[in-house]
């Protein structure tokens, strides 16, 4: 690394507070007086250096020097990565950022209140350098990705609404039985449901499969063989909510009651204030609830036994029907029950059009698969949100 002296009368400084460890750019180089020079403002840059700080690298306090910065001097808490003839510049800073490097040199670091490593540290660590060609082609890609991703980050709305077009899309071939594959193994969904039908005798309304389309009127799609077509009321226990008598909610109780979607959370309902010992209507624990006033179709899983009032509505799936698969396939339905809301001061939708909305049902095997990926699906888009 080379040495060099400031001159004139003043001078750009770039200090590891200079660095701007997400982007990895210089954002705040200090220009300094000659007279109140820094001892440590001695390392002399050239465009297409990298600044390595051996200071808490752990930090990656890295940067690429370009002409922007050609006349700057930089603290000693930095190495200065000068490529020669055989290493491509952009190569060697995406080199020095990378885990690979930043994590193996963090294990040389020492002392305790600014732990850090040497020159020799970072002289004796072992590099992985692709022939000059291939050096090339690979910071051709990373330019590529940095650009989309730095698009992405000027339009955080626009991917936020991506997320929640792509989370529906999921849904979409979900129930249409083409996100996982079909097995011819699995014990078709009319099993399932026959052992609904035997658990709740009053249900004697048929069900309906593809396997003759001419029976069927208005349904939106065809759905694989081995599932059934068949309505809410067949595959949950609905209970519609009512308040307590208003002198019977207060901040004490035995019962949790919930009004409306005050207390959702991303998927769980939170936790209410609100209690009374004389409920009306409960929801059983892994329960759906549902918004069944505006905003009508939103949906929750209870993981306990509450009070609902007549802003919601209970979906108990029966039998083996998971909670997290019922709250995936519900969630489809939300602009399904908007479209059937009535009402002029607030739109609501009634018992009878939530019953007997139709909704495919694929064997359980199926759900347990479908719930798998769409939970891993989600996981995924929902860490790209909690990143903006």
């Amino acid at each position: 690394m080379e040495s060099t002296k400031p001159t004139g009368n003043s001078f750009r400084y770039i200090d590891i507070d200079a660095i701007n460890n997400k982007k990895h750019k210089v954002t705040n180089p200090k220009t300094i007086k000659i007279e109140d020079k820094p001892s440590r403002a001695t390392r002399k840059l050239s465009t297409g250096d990298t600044l390595f700080s051996m200071v808490r690298p752990y930090l990656k306090n890295v940067a690429f020097v370009d002409n922007s910065l050609d006349d700057c001097i930089a603290s000693t808490g930095f190495y200065v990565c000068k490529p020669n003839a055989l290493l491509f510049p952009e190569f060697c800073f995406n080199l020095m950022i990378s885990e690979y490097i930043t994590d193996g040199l963090n294990s040389f670091m020492k002392g305790d209140n600014s732990p850090s490593i040497n020159n020799d540290n970072i002289l004796n660590w072992l590099y992985p350098i692709p022939p000059f060609e291939e050096q090339f082609k690979i910071v051709h890609k990373i330019e590529r990705y940095n650009s989309f991703i730095d698009e992405i980050e000027l339009n955080q709305v626009d991917l936020q609404q991506t997320v929640i077009r792509t989370k529906s899309k999921i849904l979409d071939l979900a129930i249409q039985g083409k996100l996982v594959p079909q097995d011819p193994n699995d014990e078709p969904a009319s099993v399932l449901l026959e052992r609904i039908k035997l658990e709740r005798p009053e249900s004697t309304k048929p069900t309906k499969n593809t396997g003759d389309n001419s029976h069927y009127e208005n349904l939106p799609f065809e759905i694989p063989e081995n599932w059934e077509w068949t309505t809410f009321q067949d595959v949950f226990d609905i209970i519609m909510g009512q308040s307590p008598s208003g002198e019977y909610i207060s901040h004490n109780g035995e019962y949790e009651f919930h009004q409306g979607k005050t207390h959702f959370g991303d998927k769980t309902l939170l936790q209410s204030q609100i209690f009374t010992s004389y409920p009306t209507k409960l929801a059983q624990p892994h329960s759906l609830v549902m918004c069944v006033r505006a905003p009508v179709g939103d949906i929750n899983i209870t993981n306990r036994e509450i009070c609902i009032g007549r802003g919601l509505c209970s979906l108990r799936p029966l039998n083996e029907i998971s909670p997290d698969f019922a709250y995936y396939w519900a969630t489809y339905f939300k602009n399904t029950f908007v479209n059937k809301a009535t009402g002029t001061t607030f739109l609501a939708i009634s018992s009878e059009a939530i019953r007997n909305e139709y909704i495919p049902i694929p064997p359980l095997n199926e759900q347990r698969r479908i719930t798998e990926i769409i939970s891993y699906l989600y996981d995924i888009l929902n860490g790209i949100v909690e990143e903006l």
